[in-house]
């Protein structure tokens, strides 16, 4: 997957036409992109910074139906993100993960109410079923989670669902797209849509944000999957737009393992203002979260508030015996979800259904919005649907449910290595080749030299960022290590990209910058 090559293939065909132009490069943009080339349609893809920079890299790690969403009665929701789910888990077995929960059981009325919950759940899953729920005794649960409040303890309540790498997905889902024939383009920023005589969409116009060209796209259909900023493109299209997002922020801290132990995640189903919070291990780490906070406008890198922080760390502790504090923290991470706007003012967001929604407007734009991480390819087929519909043109049936994603193998690496699938081979060959590549680039966690040169040549990374926060997810793990490798990584990318000592210079401010946000100051 190589940027100039994706950018010379729209300058030097100006004239066609494509099927369908994507703008976003998230989880719902990729779902449309997938399943509109499983069907043989044209596809190119726009995103305006690089691949799920927004709130596609920042969710809590989890695919799952939803056990929260079931409480609230969303049962048709649930159903289909429980079938999406094991889909995701046989396609993309090197970034997904069988995950066993627990959920402490303080009292024997909740030790009858999650049971059956979750006995339900398990029934729903059907043939798509991870594990069997079970109540296992108080002995049973402190053994696999040794740091879990004793006091009161009655038990546990067991149950399976999946754990991903979010981010490492968004670039499988590219390099899928990629190899099934489609463009796809990061720091593309839509400028303008066009239209033709009778007022309908028919391409779009767009900055290259690294060589500053301006470019045209002439497309059957073009879709706004652009998450949080749908707002903006809906009022290109017509400025009158009434709002259809409402922004929410959920935010995430970081610690050491050893403040869970063991491999189980920790899923407390009531916390204190009535939400879930979740304690999950994700690449050695515990990522706890999370909130769900209004927001007026979208942001692409929005900071985490103190009181919501306060609420991560006051609900952990009274969870957990080795009780974590603010100094304790190694990153902190927000993300902004895309809530469908209420029709009345007041409904609460997490009463706010996560079910996606197709809009047409008059000038034939394609809008997808809401949705969950999850059911990102339902959501891509269900807007490739609309297709004949805005171009008049027939189309094939989707095979996106059985594509298998780039580096799809069977017995993915153990150790970190595992997110590049079959392409770990390829890595662990330039190890072999160039021994001084084996070099780490900081002595506490195991990335090499030979990574950052692999994710330069084949996964379109072109900032710092890209690298640190995304490809490898060392920014969210442990923030101040990220700003430790900073240096060395810019300086290797610099080299391979051809760069000068400004570019160094100038990168490294920029990543410094946005990693503070994701430090807290004890």
């Amino acid at each position: 997957m190589h940027r100039s090559a994706n950018l010379s293939k729209i300058k030097d065909n100006q004239e066609k036409i494509w099927d369908i132009a994507i703008i976003g490069g998230g989880s719902s943009g990729f779902g449309v992109a997938l399943d509109a080339l499983s069907r043989g349609l044209s596809v190119v893809l726009l995103e305006k910074s690089d691949f799920a920079k927004g709130t596609s890299s920042r969710s809590t790690k989890l695919l799952h139906g939803g056990v929260r969403y079931l409480a609230q009665g969303d049962v048709l929701l649930v159903l289909e993100a429980l079938k999406e789910r094991g889909r995701l888990l046989e396609n993309a077995p090197h970034l997904t993960y069988n995950q066993p929960f627990i959920i402490p059981i303080y009292t024997w009325f909740d030790r009858l109410q999650y049971s059956v919950g979750l006995k339900l759940y398990d029934l729903m899953a059907g043939k798509w079923r991870l594990g069997k729920s079970k109540f296992i005794s108080k002995t049973e649960t402190v053994r696999r989670m040794p740091q879990i409040k004793q006091e009161g303890l009655k038990g546990g309540v067991v149950y399976h669902d999946g754990q991903f790498d979010d981010a490492r997905m968004i670039i499988a889902l590219a390099q899928t797209c990629d190899e099934l024939g489609g463009c796809v383009l990061n720091y593309s920023k839509v400028e303008s849509l066009t239209k033709d005589t009778n007022g309908k969409v028919d391409g779009l116009n767009f900055i290259d944000q690294l060589d500053g060209s301006h470019l045209q796209i002439k497309a059957r259909m073009v879709v706004n999957a652009t998450g949080v900023f749908a707002d903006k493109i809906l009022k290109m299209d017509n400025p009158d737009a009434r709002k259809s997002i409402q922004p929410s922020q959920g935010i995430h801290l970081v610690f050491d393992q050893s403040f869970l132990g063991g491999k189980d995640a920790l899923m407390i189903p009531k916390t204190s203002d009535g939400r879930v919070l979740f304690a999950v291990p994700w690449h050695g780490k515990l990522v706890v979260g999370t909130t769900d906070t209004l927001k007026d406008k979208p942001q692409l890198e929005p900071e985490a508030l103190e009181k919501e922080i306060d609420f991560v760390l006051e609900t952990a502790q009274a969870y957990l015996t080795k009780k974590p504090t603010k100094a304790d923290i190694l990153s902190v991470f927000a993300g902004l979800r895309p809530l469908a706007a209420p029709k009345e003012d007041g409904a609460k967001t997490k009463e706010i259904s996560r079910t996606h929604k197709v809009i047409l407007s008059d000038s034939k734009l394609v809008t997808l919005t809401g949705g969950k991480w999850t059911t990102f390819r339902k959501m891509g087929e269900d807007t490739v649907e609309y297709f004949p519909r805005v171009s008049g043109k027939n189309m094939s049936e989707s095979k996106s449910a059985t594509q298998k994603l780039h580096g799809f193998t069977i017995k993915p690496d153990e150790g970190h290595m595992a997110i590049y699938g079959s392409d770990a081979f390829q890595i662990r060959f330039m190890l072999k080749e160039h021994p001084e590549w084996r070099e780490k680039l900081n002595p506490k966690y195991p990335y090499t030299i030979a990574e950052v040169i692999w994710i330069i040549r084949n996964e379109m990374a072109v900032k710092l960022e890209d690298v640190l926060s995304r490809r490898f997810r060392i920014l969210l793990l442990d923030a101040r290590a990220a700003m430790e490798m900073a240096p060395k990584v810019a300086e290797i990318m610099a080299q391979d990209l051809g760069m000068d000592q400004n570019w160094i210079e100038d990168e490294l401010k920029e990543f410094k910058k946005t990693a503070n946000k994701y430090i807290i100051k004890p």
